[in-house]
């Protein structure tokens, strides 16, 4: 995967979140959604990359997003 197409994944989760999601949500409710949208993604797009692929990144960007939203595990 090269850095455009991950910029494209983290743009359509950044893009499917905003979609769905509203004012006044938590960190951990908007990180929820996050995560739900990556998990849905991987689901339905992991046989479209070199094995564990897609679920490295998605996780690598996950973990930004904790930290973004200053969210813990």
């Amino acid at each position: 995967m090269n850095a455009l197409d991950m910029k494209e994944l983290d743009a359509r989760l950044d893009k499917a979140v905003t979609a769905v999601s509203g004012d006044g949500l938590s960190p951990q409710e908007k990180y929820d959604l996050y995560e739900q949208a990556a998990i849905a993604m991987l689901d339905s797009e992991f046989d479209d990359y070199p094995e564990g692929e897609l679920q490295d990144h998605l996780m690598i960007y996950l973990e930004r997003k904790r930290g973004e939203f200053g969210v813990n595990l």
